[in-house]
């Protein structure tokens, strides 16, 4: 008789980090500190072109990245980016958004439109990004989800009205998902940048990732829904 007939398999599930807004600065830092953890990386932005010399870096680091084109404003791009993802890599044990849109305007002077339209990159693409995810979090009762948040959100400036608002809105929906994901051991949480991200400075992006990192690493009773990184 098979000593093993009988008993419940535990399958191990690949660790696999899906960054969308993946870049220089913070994109890249996030992919490091992800990737140097053990998770594979699926790395989505609108231009692989743009990202090859990042890419390049990454695999120079011995990290393993797959690239998928798309556009976090499109729902529509960024579900398909997702099917991709599964289908190549395998289902996100960890989500990191990153997108945002910014444009320079008062919000006297800013376009409605405009105001929606950044919204669609700095907001909506964050929710269709995490409903993407979620199927296999929950069925799995574990997963994390992050945001990478602003100061404007807590201290906005005249001059940054739109992507003041947008890390407003998506500071709300993080804390929020947070409350309702919580109780099915989905860790959702923000890190919230009061300042301007340069290297070399205290906003050197590979500090701010190792606080994404951190967030990650938690365990599950002392979930943090938001770092302020000041």
């Amino acid at each position: 008789m098979n000593p093993a007939a009988g008993r419940t398999r535990r399958v191990r599930m690949e660790q696999v980090c899906a960054i969308v807004g993946f870049g220089a600065g913070n994109g890249l830092a996030l992919a490091k500190a992800f990737g140097r953890a053990g998770h594979k990386l699926a790395l989505m932005a609108r231009s692989r072109a743009k990202q090859e010399k990042n890419l390049d870096t990454l695999i120079a680091d011995g990290l393993e990245a797959s690239f998928f084109e798309t556009d976090a404003a499109d729902t529509d791009a960024l579900r398909n980016a997702f099917a991709q993802m599964r289908e190549q890599v395998g289902d996100a044990t960890v989500l990191i958004y990153n997108a945002f849109a910014m444009r320079m305007a008062s919000p006297s002077k800013t376009n409605p439109e405009d105001l929606l339209s950044d919204l669609r990159t700095n907001v909506a693409g964050a929710l269709t990004a995490t409903q993407e995810v979620l199927r296999a979090m929950r069925a799995a009762k574990r997963g994390t989800i992050l945001f990478t948040g602003g100061g404007f959100a807590l201290d906005p400036l005249p001059q940054f009205a739109s992507v003041g608002v947008g890390k407003a809105a998506l500071r709300n929906l993080a804390l929020s998902l947070a409350k309702e994901l919580k109780p099915e051991g989905i860790h959702v949480g923000t890190v919230t940048i009061c300042g301007m991200v340069k290297a070399g400075t205290h906003f050197d992006p590979e500090r701010i990732a190792e606080k994404f990192l951190e967030l990650h690493l938690q365990p599950a009773g002392n979930f943090e829904a938001e770092i302020v990184y000041r």
